[in-house]
């Protein structure tokens, strides 16, 4: 079993985690901190070798919590649970080594895959002696491939309905909600949630949670600077 720390102070995140969690095998969750004190306690009575790691935490910067156990040569791997989607953010959980990033909101299919990748990865390391393919997949993620470099791709995703999709966001300009990009685009919202998910993954697109006038929090969308110059590429084929 996988030892995991949840370091969240928001109870509500902590708790749909925790709920997440508890439905992957493999894991097992030994904590739960809302402050990066509470953490270090539990990391040095428990042997905790995951961390799902928020970078606020109660005015606090969780990344000094991924710094300290890198100088104190701790060996717990983190993953980034976070709305941060700044790019010194991002690009400091990634030279602290952290594992994956995981934007607010999710849902449950990316936070499996986060968990399984990591876990592939945790048992992979337990082998004395790797090969050039294991070591490969552990460096380099090459399903995060832009479309059109990947022999495949995933499962319900066409290329030709990928192209209007991209037109569709480029013409809406600015944030957008799945419903709103649905009647541009006459294609349904669950087919969309599916798009714009592998966009998200794909770096083409961001995302927001965003509270208007009914208080409901809603996901919006908008194209990234990698998206706007990957669209123009598509223009070109």
């Amino acid at each position: 079993m996988i030892n995991v720390l949840i370091v969240e102070d928001d109870p509500m995140v902590a708790k749909f985690n925790r709920i997440y969690l508890e439905q992957i095998s493999g894991f097992s969750l030994i904590g739960i901190a809302s402050s990066i004190k509470e953490a270090w306690e539990i990391i040095e009575e428990q042997e905790v070798e995951l961390i799902l790691l928020d970078l606020y935490v109660n005015n606090e910067n969780g990344l000094d919590l991924v710094s300290e156990l890198r100088a104190k040569r701790i060996e717990t791997d983190v993953i980034v649970v976070s709305s941060a989607n700044d790019q010194s953010s991002i690009q400091t959980a990634l030279r602290y080594g952290a594992v994956d990033y995981l934007m607010k909101p999710f849902d449950f299919d990316r936070f499996k895959e986060a968990l399984l990748q990591y876990a592939d990865q945790f048992n992979q390391l337990k082998a004395e002696a790797l090969k050039q393919e294991q070591v490969d997949q552990l460096f380099l993620n090459r399903s995060k491939e832009p479309l059109g470099e990947q022999e495949e791709l995933p499962k319900g995703i066409t290329k030709p309905t990928y192209k209007k999709v991209f037109q569709e966001i480029n013409q809406l300009s600015g944030w957008f909600s799945t419903a709103e990009l649905s009647d541009a685009s006459a294609i349904s919202r669950v087919s969309l949630r599916k798009y714009l998910r592998y966009l998200e993954e794909q770096g083409m697109v961001e995302s927001r949670v965003s509270y208007e006038g009914t208080g409901r929090p809603l996901n919006q969308f908008r194209l990234s600077q990698k998206g706007n110059e990957y669209f123009m590429s598509l223009l070109s084929e």
